[in-house]
């Protein structure tokens, strides 16, 4: 052991530091890449939470929002080229597992690099303990725009430009990331809206997110740049063995199977995925899904927003239903629909419109969090959902309640098969879930009954959720003990797409 530890001391660069780096090449390159598959889904950043498309600060799609017309974010979708997201084209949700999973070990990876900079004495590589390294890194700033070398006597082991980089990209840049990352999450937004405060809402949030990327890519090709360029015998001797004095030849074969390798999983993540969607989903989610419940799942609301916060436009997701069998409760203004509660119940019932009023009016202003990115500040009025689960009488084994929409997958889903188009629109949520105050059935937007292109008559609201579990234009509720024999039995439509039909095997 002894000897072991000798051999580490006397590299340049140790052999932890050296393997921390290539893992984090690894998962740098599938986050940036799982991050531009999640930016397609909704191309336009801003600095409101209204997500009002006429105030974007940056478009990243040539479509046009048309006057007259019902357009959807889904509409607003792009595909993405697979040579740049992760896996490519609309993979939305496979997309967003792969950000997840990808940052797991990217923190991971971080921590364990931080915690040995600091019990190895290596931090002094990167944190200045001097104001001199501002002049000096200013120097070798102007020598390097003038396109000069600096001699490798200012490395120790890296000049003074390098450090205060690679310090700011360590400790300041990354933090950031994960600072303005974990906003977008309607669990944590739900949890500590002040947090979201700080940082100006949570499309600020997404805005500095996105320009965090910017500056990690930009560091990425120039911190290429110049380890191709300035000393490179010496830099691909130390990086890939660890000592500038080290064989060039075999420092180089292994340099270059290391970055081949790293590119044939670049490859494979999106050619195998899209190929193997449920595979790939079971796969990712047995690591990602135990880690969100554990960190998120128990997250309660505590959100509390005024009039004045109220978006001035609120996208739409999904188009109304278009069988005959809704048109006609459209025409009679909802009069004839009832709302039907079943499964393990001791009192299956129906509920009207003026059934469901006369419960007592729950009102709450709260914000909407797309799964594609953009949100929306409403005030939703309708009846709490604990409540109508007394009357009903909720048998004790009960653990899922499921929520069937008249929408059809032809409507909610445009890029659905021939099969799924079929297929009526579904969610699940838990009892915890269920039980939270401000967990509604919404009939009011705003102060007026729902539109239809928001869920008329009646809609979902958990409020620490995505949009896409707060099922529209409801039908009915089931009380089930497990949802394993619904649909193709992952929770929901959207995740059965991903599991089934467009989801299975090619």
């Amino acid at each position: 052991m002894m000897f072991w530890y000798m051999i580490q001391a006397s590299l340049d660069f140790p052999l932890w530091l050296r393997v921390s780096h290539y893992i984090n090449l690894l998962f740098i390159g599938l986050l940036i890449r799982s991050g531009l598959q999640i930016l397609g889904a909704h191309p336009r950043l801003y600095w409101h939470d209204s997500s009002d498309p006429r105030r974007a600060w940056l478009t990243l799609t040539k479509k046009k929002i048309p006057e007259g017309k019902l357009y959807t974010s889904m509409d607003d979708e792009v595909s993405v080229s697979p040579f740049l997201g992760l896996p490519g084209k609309k993979n939305l949700g496979l997309g967003r597992h792969w950000h997840f999973f990808s940052i797991i070990f990217w923190v991971l990876n971080g921590l364990v690099y931080v915690t040995l900079l600091f019990v190895t004495g290596e931090w002094s590589r990167l944190i200045p303990t001097s104001w001199s390294i501002v002049p000096a890194a200013w120097h070798t700033f102007v020598t390097y725009i003038t396109l000069h070398i600096p001699p490798a006597s200012e490395f120790r082991p890296y000049d003074p430009l390098q450090q205060l980089a690679y310090a700011a990209v360590v400790f300041l840049l990354g933090p950031f990331m994960l600072a303005t990352g974990a906003a977008m999450s309607p669990a944590i937004e739900a949890r500590f809206p002040w947090y979201l405060k700080l940082l100006g809402g949570k499309q600020s949030a997404r805005s500095l997110h996105y320009l965090s990327l910017i500056l990690f890519t930009v560091f990425i090709f120039v911190h290429t740049a110049l380890v191709l360029i300035v000393h490179f015998q010496s830099n691909v001797r130390a990086i890939v063995l660890g000592s500038e004095t080290s064989d060039l030849g075999l420092a180089f074969t292994i340099g270059v199977i290391a970055l081949l390798v790293v590119a044939i999983i670049y490859i494979w993540s999106s050619w195998y995925t899209l190929r193997r969607r449920s595979l790939m989903q079971h796969a990712l989610g047995a690591i990602v899904d135990p880690v969100r419940r554990f960190l998120l799942h128990k997250a309660v609301s505590k959100q509390r927003y005024g009039s004045d916060d109220i978006s001035t436009y609120f996208w739409v997701n999904g188009r109304p239903p278009q069988e005959d069998e809704f048109k006609a409760l459209v025409a009679n203004d909802f009069s004839d629909w009832r709302l039907q509660i079943g499964g393990l119940v001791e009192h299956p019932l129906q509920f009207s419109l003026a059934d469901l009023r006369a419960f007592p009016k729950h009102t709450q202003i709260t914000k909407h969090n797309c799964i594609q990115g953009w949100s929306g500040i409403a005030e939703w009025s309708g009846v709490s959902l604990s409540e109508l689960m007394e009357v009903c009488g909720v048998r004790p084994e009960v653990k899922y309640l499921v929520f069937t929409s008249y929408q059809r997958g032809a409507q909610s889903y445009p890029e659905a098969t021939d099969e799924e188009k079929q297929r009526y629109f579904y969610e699940t949520i838990d009892m915890q879930q269920a039980r939270h105050h401000q967990t509604i059935l919404a009939y009011e937007m705003n102060g007026i009954p729902l539109l239809l292109e928001h869920g008329a008559p009646l809609r979902l609201r958990v409020e620490t959720l995505l949009g896409y579990k707060m099922v529209k234009y409801l039908h009915s509720i089931d009380f089930v003990e497990d949802y394993s024999h619904i649909g193709a039995g992952q929770g929901g439509f959207r995740e059965d797409v991903q599991f089934y039909g467009r989801g299975a095997e090619v």
